[in-house]
């Protein structure tokens, strides 16, 4: 009797892989660890809450009830309790979700406008636009952030408009240098001489074939500039250059919580918590993001 072949393996059979999109396969990478949903769930309350802190709120953030001052959390009408003032703290922390937010996206856009630019026609070009812009960062550069920060805020004037524009001129060079570098990589692509071989004109290669291929890495920074805005904001807030009392913000409420320390905690460590979450939120998505675009490692 032959021997039969029905139950061996059939060795003959590949698996095939999927085949997958550069959107599809983004996704599939950055929704894959819980770190990055968690990270994206913690950013999509911060703006929910400040999009719709006006109806969120139970009362008004200027408020004074001096008979209900320092109210622990879970009280009676005040979820997080009250501040020294009687004002209720979960009112005055989603208003200050408000500013953390305009503060952020103001001085991330500031930074796009004034790095981004200037990064793209120096990379591309050379010559003595990347001489003059490379200068102009690295003098940027050469100042602590914060403290070019404090000294524009100082010359300006204390208020949020200008500590955004202070935060603002802080990410210029940052972006700058993450944009330049992308596009010293991409001009070398045979691609852009193609394009160049042809007469196409400086701006449409800038704008349909730099541009998208420098869009990733500039992803992640600007998810890093977010965190350390907020960061930023709140440390001005709380040396008072920022947002002027009685107006909420997480800064502010630091230092308006910070006498009371030692016998009534909890208007201090609500805003800390929070400032805390949404900086590692930031973090965490750029982590996310950076690990997301770049190259997938292959088995071995």
């Amino acid at each position: 009797m032959s021997a039969t072949t029905s139950d061996a393996p059939n060795e003959s059979v590949v698996p095939v892989e999927r085949h997958e999109t550069p959107r599809q396969r983004f996704l599939r990478r950055f929704t894959g660890p819980w770190a990055n949903r968690f990270a994206l769930l913690i950013l999509l309350l911060w703006f929910v809450a400040a999009l719709t802190a006006t109806w969120l709120a139970p009362y008004d953030p200027l408020t004074q009830d001096l008979q209900g001052r320092r109210l622990p959390p879970f009280s009676e009408g005040h979820l997080l309790g009250t501040d020294a003032l009687g004002r209720d703290t979960l009112t005055r922390l989603l208003y200050g979700a408000r500013v953390a937010a305009q503060a952020a996206v103001t001085s991330v856009g500031v930074g796009l406008i004034g790095g981004v630019v200037p990064a793209l026609f120096a990379g591309l070009l050379r010559g003595w636009w990347d001489a003059v812009f490379s200068r102009i960062a690295d003098a940027l550069l050469s100042f602590p952030p914060l403290l070019l920060a404090l000294a524009i805020v100082g010359v300006m004037g204390p208020n949020l408009t200008n500590a955004m524009l202070a935060i603002g001129v802080v990410f210029v060079p940052r972006f700058y240098r993450v944009v330049r570098a992308a596009t010293l990589a991409v001009r070398e692509e045979t691609f852009i001489e193609a394009s160049r071989s042809i007469g196409t004109p400086t701006h449409w290669i800038l704008r349909r074939h730099v541009l998208p291929n420098v869009l990733s890495p500039l992803a992640v920074q600007i998810s890093l500039a977010f965190g350390f805005a907020i960061l930023a904001e709140s440390s001005l807030s709380f040396l008072g250059l920022g947002v002027q009392a009685p107006d909420p913000s997480w800064g502010s409420m630091l230092s308006e919580g910070r006498a009371a320390w030692f016998y009534t905690p909890w208007p201090i460590l609500v805003p800390t918590i929070t400032v805390v979450l949404c900086v590692l939120a930031c973090n965490v998505l750029g982590d996310g993001l950076s690990d997301s675009v770049g190259r997938e490692k292959t088995r071995t």
